[in-house]
């Protein structure tokens, strides 16, 4: 259901129209943009509740001003609208919701399970179902850590698949004990097998279950005077104990996620802490946006409904504000996890330490960002007035062009804003049908590219647009901008210095025309360093990975006879492109498909 929007909006009697449902309501303003999004036990209690005479604090009178129309979802359940709501606000991103900002995936410790000899490994991103994964982590270096835990107790192998298979002898891993060497055939399936399933049960907080399958292999060992192995046995067991030990919560906790919060200034922080199997896992700082005017009940209970959408909570959430939803919460996860979860505020003994813990850690991110965020707005309003701007700039957008030679060039914009860099709204153009070298056309490709894009989907424009480049570079930002009337946009370019040191740059403004030096102690100047240095790094990683691909076609595309299949063939045989160009026509010709006459071919081609 939703109000027509050529009309003018009439909340009162919009929300007498509504049923008495549980369900979850969205508000959009008149370009039709998502404003907030609500879940309801009565759709039409609550939303009629925006529309009465009592007050109502300046965020929600701000919003129910822009409100111009209403759409609806009904569900058969509050739990239900609780799940939808999250759903909603996800991918609508609403301007008066509490947004959690998850820009990158969490990352994932992964077990191969189609090899012989599985491989223990990193992962983010999209997961394989020939893989076994355990996580997700709070943090990369978390993972890490695990991993190398993992190799000190069960040895797993940790290389690529292609190393693995082309090894004569036993690795440095092999040496520190990190290994029990598979490539080489110095451990059998049977037994690396025994390993990947103590690591599995481990990784699951099994760790009781792991010291008794240890425990039964030494007494095997030892009663067959296989005495070296079972000596493996209680160094491994040993080895155990001793970092179950050195957790503080070993023994007391099983699955328990700490949820802390801090509020200070208008913003907001979330520190997790994970523990599984009685294992610490790690901690992350999280910072909702727009949280500014909310509860920190209401923030902390935002966190929860968002963050556990795609993933199962544990056993138990300790959590610092105590919630009017609570019991919600706690019928939502448990539906979802298929086992009871509990979510407590009022923690007890060691419980309570813990969330001390994460409460003090809270509040230290929070006033390291607050501090971050003071020194970004000094050189906001430093560049305001350096600039003559008429107020700080809220957005900044900059341009840098890499290549090699004039080869495979790469564009790259980069966006800040008040609190830093916004990656989410990078962008990188593989230049085409310019001059190689051409680095005036290639910035004007860029920004007709950049801006043509933005009028087209009717997108926010940038407060002031940076340009790494001299005079000339300017001049082809300024032709692009009049050509699709945007004049009105502070243009500044950014032209190295005769000394080119960073901090001595020249700066080259558009309107009014003039060049400044503001000199390496200026804020004004730190900020636009960092800017640039942050669109040129963006840029030339672009350019690095086209120059790559570039060469690995160059080397083998251009080869009669190797097609697609045969190409992933020899790369994947001899671990790469350098691989294929030091092997010898008999090395070549023992890859299948590969004839001795077509190794002959490649041989000569690459050399």
């Amino acid at each position: 259901m939703a109000q027509d929007s050529n009309t003018e909006f009439d909340g009162k009697a919009f929300a007498g129209r509504l049923p008495t449902r549980p369900g979850v309501y969205l508000m959009k303003d008149s370009a039709g943009k998502p404003l907030y999004v609500g879940k309801a036990r009565n759709l039409r209690k609550r939303v009629a509740s925006y529309f009465d005479s009592r007050p109502k604090i300046d965020r929600i009178m701000r919003m129910i001003a822009r409100i111009n129309q209403i759409e609806v979802g009904l569900t058969r359940t509050e739990g239900e609208a609780l799940l939808l709501e999250n759903e909603w606000i996800k991918s609508l991103k609403p301007r008066y919701n509490i947004l959690l900002r998850d820009d990158k995936s969490y990352p994932w410790i992964a077990i191969s399970t189609d090899h012989d000899f599985p491989r223990i490994a990193f992962h983010r991103g999209a997961r394989d179902k020939s893989k076994t994964y355990f996580g997700p982590y709070p943090s990369a270096s978390s993972v890490r850590e695990s991993i190398n835990l993992i190799q000190k107790l069960f040895r797993l192998r940790n290389c690529e698949d292609s190393y693995f298979s082309h090894r004569n002898r036993p690795c440095l891993q092999y040496q520190i004990r990190r290994c029990t060497a598979p490539c080489v055939d110095l451990v059998s399936k049977s037994q690396y097998r025994e390993q990947v399933k103590d690591a599995s049960l481990f990784l699951q907080g099994k760790n009781q279950k792991v010291l008794t399958r240890m425990i039964a292999r030494m007494e095997r060992s030892a009663s067959s005077l296989d005495f070296e192995a079972a000596a493996m046995y209680r160094d491994q067991i040993s080895a155990l104990k001793q970092m179950q030990a050195q957790q503080f919560v070993a023994g007391r906790q099983a699955d328990v996620d700490f949820v802390a919060l801090a509020q200070e200034q208008g913003l907001a922080c979330v520190q997790l802490v994970s523990i599984r199997g009685g294992r610490n896992l790690g901690q992350r700082s999280h910072f909702p946006t727009q949280a500014e005017g909310y509860s920190a009940a209401e923030v902390l209970e935002a966190f929860l409904g968002q963050y556990y959408r795609e993933r199962l909570p544990p056993a138990q959430i300790v959590i610092s504000e105590s919630l009017a939803n609570t019991a919600l919460l706690q019928d939502v996860f448990s539906e979802r996890a298929g086992h009871l979860i509990a979510i407590q505020s009022k923690p007890r003994g060691d419980r309570r330490k813990m969330l001390e813990s994460a409460v003090r850690n809270a509040r230290q991110a929070l006033k390291m960002r607050l501090a971050s965020k003071a020194n970004m707005m000094a050189q906001f309003d430093a560049l305001q007035t350096i600039l003559r701007l008429d107020e700080s700039p809220g957005s900044l957008e900059c341009f840098d062009i890499s290549h090699t030679a004039g080869n495979q060039t790469v564009g790259s914009c980069v966006v800040f804003d008040g609190n830093g860099p916004v990656k989410s709204k990078y962008r990188r153009y593989n230049l085409k049908g310019i001059t190689p070298g051409d680095d005036y056309a290639a910035m004007k490709q860029v920004l007709t590219r950049r801006y043509g894009r933005i009028q087209a989907e009717d997108g926010s424009l940038p407060d002031l647009i940076i340009i790494d480049g001299g005079k000339g570079q300017l001049s082809q930002a300024e032709e692009v901008l009049a050509d699709f009337g945007l004049t009105g946009i502070p243009l500044l370019g950014i032209a190295k210095g005769k000394s080119r040191r960073a901090g001595h740059e020249e700066w080259i403004v558009s309107a009014p025309a003039r060049r400044l030096r503001p000199g390496p102690e200026s804020p004004a100047s730190h900020l636009v360093q960092q800017i640039r240095d942050e669109a040129h790094r963006f840029a030339i990683t672009g350019h690095r990975s086209r120059r790559q691909k570039a060469v690995t076609k160059s080397g083998l595309e251009k080869i009669p006879g190797i097609g697609p299949r045969r190409r992933r063939a020899l790369l994947n045989h001899f671990g790469g492109l350098q691989g294929v160009t030091r092997a010898g026509i008999e090395e070549l010709s023992s890859v299948p498909g590969i004839s001795r006459l077509l190794a002959e071919e490649i041989f000569r081609a690459l050399h």
